[in-house]
């Protein structure tokens, strides 16, 4: 289909929402309700089963309901008698795929089972996406318009059953070298560079890449935020090491592993010392702001997720930017699609999303925020959604999911003719008694790094929140990793600096949220902790995640610490912590 076809498609299916939705889970449901899962469930009731009768019998679930089945997927241990009934789906399973969140070192596995149903599902969001972009960015030239793409195919492993388990955003490099590399030929890098094995490696030779064709470059894409902060930051450390690579015409001796060398070295196509000369002049003046434009002159936008805890990044990103426009994501999950962003062009706190009608079936449990839990087990689908409300997503998938809780609040905003506008709030607390929610924590941290510039000039470059709920009282820390070169880096600190940091911190618990301030006024909770930890301590924790099997691309760093392992990592890394000894600091 043609791009416009694309749109057209889009645009029907959501004037006529309840209808494709209804008709989408009668796709499912015809298709898998004698799944072993289901039938307990639904074994008493005649084909078809309408949405009334499934939202009845069937129960919430969440990733631990399907943890067993899953496991025994991935461990092959499926009897194939012929009376046997599959887990999941009767579709297909082709592989897994990990999970994006960051509540956890270890990722979930997902399964993906392949139906042309599905596919369809996922083709026309993926395609969508495309045609907003193209639509905006109308397609050069095809040798004038290459893309900067900072993407990972990440650690491919094989489960004892022998399926692959990868990054969603890998899955499409898993098919033929000559599929791929058309999908990929406007990419300024080799697919050999996607595909190696050292993530530091990887995004070096992305930007050397990238610096080799910056006349041509049309755009820089990364699926997240964070991932283009950390690329720029891989800028400023090492642009002088890229010029003498540019100067020789191959990258330094560190980048041993062979594919990837080679393939640079034949995108550099020998020594560039003119091109050398002028990022040595540009990079030389350590002014960073508006950078993208004066590296890439010819750079049509910048596009990442800016939305939920990515929010962080953005004024970074924007002084990074320039006037070159950066442009949203979508809501696409490793579960399924959710929504797509039609107005890419919004800044991140003004991004909405229409839901996908036929990208799966959804429904909408009420979530109180400031109880930060669900309100009862009873559901809202498109019909009944109202503008203004808080919900979590549920979602019943073409790939084995029934009534599964995404773990995603959002806030219903509007309607794109009949399908539900929302905005994405945060992640769903894993506890109803969670003391701070990412969207308090991200909201304190905005005021206190103003505070913290102008009183310390100490620039914050990521953030954590760990809660021992299990003491009494319970015990919050903030973890807090600042830009080298500041005071906080010095061997010794004077005790006036230690003293103005903890009044720096006071501004804090202003912003940390009513149910904080409750339970610390009844001293339910002890004084907060404000550590600030060594350079590059976070990084760290995305090396031990990727060693776990956490996909690089869609890596978040985590917000709400609730492993003991990393929170004491962490605890390790601290360089000077001050204790909030009362609500006035």
């Amino acid at each position: 289909m043609t791009d416009e076809e694309i749109l057209n498609k889009l645009e029907e299916s959501t004037k006529n929402a309840m209808h494709h939705q209804l008709h989408t889970l009668r796709s499912i449901l015809d298709r898998q309700t004698g799944v072993r899962y289901l039938q307990p469930h639904l074994s008493g009731y005649c084909a078809p089963i309408d949405a009334v009768t499934f939202r009845r019998a069937v129960p919430l679930s969440c990733y631990d309901d399907y943890t067993d089945h899953i496991n025994q997927l991935a461990s092959g241990l499926v009897d194939h008698h012929h009376d046997y009934k599959p887990l999941l789906s009767v579709d297909p399973l082709v592989c897994f795929f990990y999970s994006s969140g960051t509540s956890s070192v270890k990722p979930k596995l997902i399964p993906y089972f392949d139906s042309s149903l599905s596919r369809a599902a996922s083709q026309i969001a993926h395609q969508g996406s495309g045609a907003i972009l193209q639509r905006l960015f109308p397609r050069k030239n095809e040798n004038n318009n290459k893309v900067l793409c900072f993407i990972y195919a990440g650690n491919i492993t094989t489960t004892k059953g022998g399926f692959k388990a990868m990054a969603a955003s890998a899955f499409p490099l898993q098919r033929s070298r000559n599929e791929t590399w058309s999908q990929l030929r406007y990419h300024s890098s080799p697919l050999e560079v996607i595909l190696g094995s050292d993530l530091d490696h990887q995004m070096y030779c992305h930007l050397l890449c990238g610096l080799r064709n910056s006349e041509i470059i049309d755009g820089i894409i990364v699926p997240y935020a964070v991932g283009l902060i950390r690329v720029f930051s891989v800028l400023e450390s090492k642009w002088e090491q890229m010029c003498y690579d540019l100067e020789n015409g191959y990258p330094f001796s560190d980048i041993t592993e062979t594919a990837m060398r080679d393939s640079v070295i034949e995108v550099l196509g020998g020594p560039q010392p003119d091109l050398a000369k002028t990022i040595r002049s540009i990079c030389g003046e350590n002014n960073w702001g508006a950078i993208v434009s004066r590296l890439w002159p010819n750079v049509r936008y910048i596009r990442c997720v800016t939305t939920g805890i990515m929010r962080q990044y953005y004024p970074k990103l924007k002084c990074y930017a320039g006037e070159v426009p950066v442009v949203g994501g979508h809501y696409f999950a490793s579960e399924c699609c959710v929504g797509i962003n039609l107005d890419i062009v919004q800044p991140p706190e003004t991004t909405r999303f229409v839901m996908l009608p036929t990208a799966a079936y959804f429904e909408f449990l009420p979530f109180d925020l400031e109880k930060r839990e669900v309100i009862g087990e009873e559901t809202a689908d498109f019909s009944s959604v109202e503008i203004g409300k808080i919900y979590e997503v549920v979602v019943t998938t073409y790939r084995g999911l029934y009534r599964y809780r995404l773990g995603d609040i959002v806030k219903v905003v509007g309607f794109y003719n009949s399908a539900p506008q929302v905005e994405f709030l945060m992640r769903a607390p894993k506890i109803s008694f969670e003391i701070v929610t990412e969207r308090d924590l991200i909201s304190a941290m905005e005021g206190f790094q103003s505070v913290l510039k102008n009183a310390m000039a100490a620039e914050i470059v990521e953030f954590a929140i760990s809660m021992d709920l299990e003491l009494i009282p319970r015990k919050l820390r903030i973890f807090v990793e600042v830009r080298g070169g500041c005071m906080f880096l010095q061997e010794k600190l004077p005790e006036s600096s230690v003293a103005g940091f903890k009044r720096c911190c006071s501004s804090l618990e202003d912003g940390l949220g009513s149910i904080y301030k409750v339970q610390r006024e009844k001293g339910q909770v002890s004084p907060l902790l404000v550590s600030i930890v060594k350079p590059g301590s976070f990084d760290k924790l995305l090396l031990v995640a990727i060693e776990n099997g956490a996909p690089a691309s869609q890596y978040k760093p985590p917000k709400i610490i609730r492993n003991h392992k990393i929170a004491e990592f962490l605890e390790g890394c601290s360089l000077v912590t001050a204790s909030l000894d009362s609500l006035d600091g």
